[in-house]
Formats: structure tokens, C-alpha cells, sequence
């Protein structure tokens, strides 16, 4: 496994590697890696002849700086891990290497930008956008692989990609899961004894309220329902609660069974923010 923290190496690496593999797969990281970043490595493995997996924990994605001090780091242990499955390089640039000097460019997406988690993180997919396109231009891959965990992210991306013109194939992963059902996240690390037992209850939550529209209940009262039953569970300090409609990502009042809709969650647990989502498929 070759590990490359200059741009210039990289674009040379990565000419010689184009020449001798027909399809390359990227998976961007920030680290901290759990077996949500390993389904997709093992996704871009079975798809892609050569794999280069990225990790940069990109500040400028990060609306409080707190948030982005106290992100967890594992270079190390990390490196073992794309080693030991395989990965064939590794880009791993320092915050100069990938911002020399100040940004005088900025991205917008529309209505993504106003509900959920581009509302409640102001600046964040300007940010989460930037580093992509910088990501695909350097490396330039046939797939890209992104997890499902970050739904509206996954729309956002897809977004850059048509609206720059990127020759890129998006694949979405689906969320890998602990056994009590929490969806693996690199913040899960942060939560206390207390909160990881608690957090199982967003994705219940979830859970319930998709069996609850399934039966005809209309999403006002299905919303009502899990707010309140997060909040008697204790330590969750809900964020939002959203019904969207998919593929065009928007906020939706009403549940219908034959189109395709995602529910969103985000909540605090002992000040260690989670997000996470289920899609609900047609019935018909």
C-alpha cells in the first residue's frame, strides 16, 4: 500500500496507475475508521481494479470549531486498516497541501443548503462540496463510494457531480449497523456509557415511525409520537425529525406508499450530535 501526502506525487502515482488498471475506485474518509468506511472499501474492492482511499479531516466543513478539535484522530491504527484490506494507496494531505492560501471560491445547492442538516450547520456542504470536487479532480475516478448514513451529503454530492460535469460514478453504501442496531459513526467514540446505551433509540424511533405510516397514520401524529418518545428515553436532545421525499430531497407533510421517501433524525446525546435515516421503498 503506497501512502501519498503531496498532490504532485499523487497526480504521478495515479497517471502510472491509470495506465495498468481499467477502473479506479476512490473512498474519501476523515478518519477514524469503523466498519461503515470498511463496507465501503470493500464495495470499491469488488468493483474497482485499483483503490485509493483519502484522509483529510476537512476543516472547512465544520461550522463550530469545537466539533472540529475534538474530531477523533487515528492515523495509526487507521492505516493498518486500509493495509490490511487491501486498499492500493492512500492520500492523506496535510490542511496546507489541500488549502495553500485563502478560498475565494464558494458552492451552493439550492434547497439543500435550507432544510435539515444545511439549516442546523450553516457552511457545512460549502465546505463538505469544495473538498469533494478537489477530491475528484485530483484523483479523478471512475466510482466514487459514499455511505447512505449521509443522506442528504449523498444528494449534495450527486448535485456537484451533474453540476460540474464530473465523469464519476456515485455509489451509495448502504448503513452499516452496531447489533443494537446504532449506525456505526466516527463519533460514536465520543459518547459517554450513559449516551451509547441511549442512542439505539434514534434509530428505533425510526424504525417505528416507517411501521407507523406503513399503517395509515398520517405524519403529524407519527412525528408527535417519536418526538415524545425520544424525550422520555432521557439524554436525547432531539434536532430534528423529518419525513423527505426522495429522489429530489425535500421536506415533505405527507406519506404516500407508492412513492419513495427517506425519514432524517439528528439529536444531541451528552453533546455528541448523530444523524441517521431509513428509506422507505414504494409498496407498489
Amino acid at each position: 500500500m503506497k501512502t501519498v501526502q503531496e498532490i504532485k506525487v499523487l497526480k504521478s502515482a495515479l497517471s502510472n496507475a491509470r495506465s495498468a488498471f481499467s477502473r479506479v475506485g476512490l473512498v474519501p474518509t476523515m478518519g477514524a475508521l469503523h466498519r461503515g468506511h470498511l463496507a465501503l472499501i470493500q464495495a470499491a474492492k469488488s468493483q474497482c481494479d485499483f483503490v485509493i482511499a483519502s484522509i483529510f479531516v476537512n476543516p472547512i466543513q465544520f461550522n463550530q470549531p469545537s466539533d472540529f478539535e475534538n474530531y477523533p484522530q487515528t492515523l495509526e491504527d487507521d492505516l493498518k486498516v486500509l493495509e490490511g484490506q487491501g486498499v492500493d494507496m492512500v492520500f492523506m494531505p496535510s490542511i496546507k497541501e489541500m488549502y495553500p492560501s485563502s478560498l475565494g471560491v464558494s458552492l451552493s445547492f439550492s434547497h439543500l443548503e435550507k432544510i435539515l442538516e444545511g439549516k442546523f450547520r450553516p457552511g457545512h456542504f460549502n465546505g463538505v462540496g469544495i473538498v469533494v470536487a478537489k477530491l475528484l479532480h485530483l484523483v479523478d475516478p471512475h466510482v466514487a463510494f459514499f455511505g447512505q448514513k449521509d443522506l442528504q451529503q449523498v444528494h449534495v454530492i450527486k448535485a456537484l457531480v451533474v453540476g460540474l460535469s464530473f465523469d464519476v460514478e456515485v455509489e451509495v453504501v448502504p448503513t452499516v449497523r452496531e447489533d443494537d442496531g446504532l449506525a456505526f459513526s466516527s463519533r460514536n467514540i465520543r459518547l459517554g456509557k450513559v449516551e451509547r446505551e441511549k442512542a439505539p433509540h434514534l434509530y428505533e424511533a425510526l424504525v417505528q415511525a416507517e411501521q407507523d405510516l406503513k399503517t395509515g397514520q398520517p405524519w403529524s401524529h407519527v412525528k408527535n409520537s417519536c418526538r415524545k418518545s425520544l424525550e422520555n428515553s432521557g439524554l436525547v436532545e432531539l434536532e430534528y425529525l423529518a419525513l423527505v421525499r426522495l429522489p429530489e430531497f425535500r421536506l415533505s407533510e405527507k406519506y404516500e406508499a407508492n412513492s419513495e421517501f427517506a425519514l432524517c433524525i439528528a439529536a444531541y446525546l451528552g453533546g455528541v450530535r448523530l444523524i441517521d435515516n431509513v428509506i422507505i421503498r414504494p409498496t407498489s
